[in-house]
């Protein structure tokens, strides 16, 4: 997945109201930035912090920066955007590098679903058919260890039970948590940020549900689908 444009650099002011950051630039101004992400993003907003913004030349934009990267300064990143999850996991399913669904040739988008939810990715092949979930991951508390969620998430609850419903022999259900870190081996549920969440893990593991977590790798223009992590002290 790559950036539409060449990043700049900064450092975050503050960021406030979810989706609004401000950010000191290399140059010296100050600008307003979008934040592509409406999760707590603990850890990630202490002022001071290197980032970098995303400019854009779209008139129909208020804005003329997304907030894309933390810069952690010891050779690390994080990717702060949640949008671009689904589209480094479409075309690692395009390029045929998710290894745990390689067997599907048709890859759909956003289909409905269970009650009144949609599913990121249908994948198809024959009768066979296998429900995607993706869930963006930044949270990192422990050293090497991402954790998700980061907050209670009622919807990350709700989507666990959808796809526990829907479990059967030629239909597979799997949730792949990507972690855009590039400073963490491991991955595990954060039971004390939101205990209704871990408990709907276990029971949708138990219906079937398959849970698979992958790293990312940061390019010099954009992202892309990395290793495998494991997932420990699960559920």
């Amino acid at each position: 997945m790559q950036f539409q444009s060449d990043l700049v650099s900064g450092y975050l002011v503050k960021r406030y109201k979810r989706f609004f950051a401000d950010v000191e630039l290399s140059n010296g101004e100050l600008v307003t930035a979008h934040c592509p992400n409406t999760g707590s993003m603990f850890g990630l907003t202490k002022c001071g912090t290197k980032v970098w913004l995303e400019p854009n030349e779209d008139p129909k934009k208020k804005l003329k920066y997304s907030w894309k990267l933390v810069d952690h300064e010891n050779g690390h990143y994080t990717g702060v955007d949640t949008n671009i999850a689904n589209k480094i996991v479409n075309e690692a399913l395009v390029q045929g590098k998710i290894s745990e669904v390689i067997d599907y040739d048709e890859i759909l988008r956003e289909q409905k679903y269970g009650v009144n939810s949609r599913v990121d990715f249908l994948l198809k092949n024959g009768l066979k058919t296998c429900f995607l979930e993706v869930k963006n991951v930044t949270l990192c508390r422990q050293e090497k260890i991402a954790e998700f969620p980061d907050t209670v998430t009622a919807r990350g609850a709700k989507h666990l039970k959808e796809l526990s419903n829907i479990v059967d022999k030629d239909t597979r259900a799997m949730v792949l948590y990507l972690v855009q870190r590039s400073d963490c081996n491991y991955l595990k549920i954060a039971n004390d940020l939101d205990p209704t969440y871990a408990d709907e893990s276990i029971f949708s593991e138990n219906r079937g549900v398959e849970f698979v977590c992958y790293g990312v790798n940061f390019l010099p223009n954009g992202i892309e689908l990395g290793y495998n992590l494991e997932l420990i002290n699960k559920f």
